[in-house]
């Protein structure tokens, strides 16, 4: 069974940073794209970031050169690093692996960018 686990979430001051995590287990990794993806109130699921296997980035235009996108294929582990954050980042983060057949989605973990 594939699992997808977030962490990192929580609050922070605009302009802090936070780091999130999402561990996989129940399934290969390295070999699948990964993602991370956000939900603000009232708002469609957007797309964050993706890595692919051979460590190709892709990033939404709202968090170029804000956040960074990274993966550790050995502890089955893909990471965002959020910089200079603001409160139109507040949502609840998903993380996603792309496997061919379908997707898989984590529980999300809650991000809030307030002071």
């Amino acid at each position: 069974q594939v699992q997808l686990v977030e962490s990192g979430g929580g609050l922070v001051q605009p302009g802090g940073s936070l780091r999130l995590s999402c561990a996989a287990s129940g399934t290969l990794f390295g070999i699948y794209t990964a993602g991370w993806f956000r939900q603000a109130p009232g708002k469609q699921r957007e797309l964050v970031a993706t890595i692919t296997s051979a460590g190709t980035t892709n990033y939404a235009d709202s968090v170029k050169g804000r956040f960074t996108i990274s993966r550790d294929n050995a502890k089955k582990t893909v990471f965002l690093q959020m910089n200079s954050l603001k409160p139109e980042d507040t949502a609840v983060y998903y993380c996603n692996l792309d496997k061919p057949i379908r997707s898989y989605w984590g529980q999300g973990t809650q991000v809030t960018v307030s002071s």
